[in-house]
């Protein structure tokens, strides 16, 4: 079960944000509200609302059990670009970018397993080898 949660339009530029989110993904819920703690960025905080609050979904209206979620993906992308212009020399102005962002934390119930591929080939020889495989071979020759 997939939980998502989303922040938008957080007055904090995405290529700041995005460190901290980096920090975070792939790790259970429990580490990564530490790491989030003792991080001293004003992303930390404001990421850690937004697993705050994806966990209280995930506790709330799923019934999954916060010990067992995992942080699938961290996502910060970019939102509305505030314009602002600051005077210049010889009458000109110069572009001042107040860059927002939207938060996105998706929460996973337990760590994803990972599937063992087994080869055909080895597959079939597991069951050439088995007794009651070669017993029915027999009989048909």
């Amino acid at each position: 079960m997939e939980v998502k949660s989303t922040t938008k339009f957080v007055r904090l530029s995405p290529k700041k944000a995005r460190d901290v989110a980096r920090e975070i993904q792939g790790l259970a819920v429990s580490s990564a509200l530490d790491i989030l703690t003792f991080t001293p960025k004003k992303a930390a905080q404001l990421i850690g609302k937004t697993l705050k609050t994806a966990i209280a979904d995930a506790e709330n209206n799923f019934s999954l059990d916060a010990s067992s979620l995992v942080i699938k993906e961290a996502v910060i992308g970019a939102g509305p670009t505030l314009r602002r212009f600051k005077p210049r020399a010889k009458g000109s102005a110069g572009p001042i970018l107040k860059r927002t962002s939207h938060i996105s934390i998706t929460l996973v119930g337990s760590a994803p397993e990972k599937k063992k591929k087994v080869a055909r080939k080895a597959a079939a020889k597991v069951v050439e080898e088995t007794p009651v495989a070669s017993a029915a071979v027999e009989e048909q020759a």
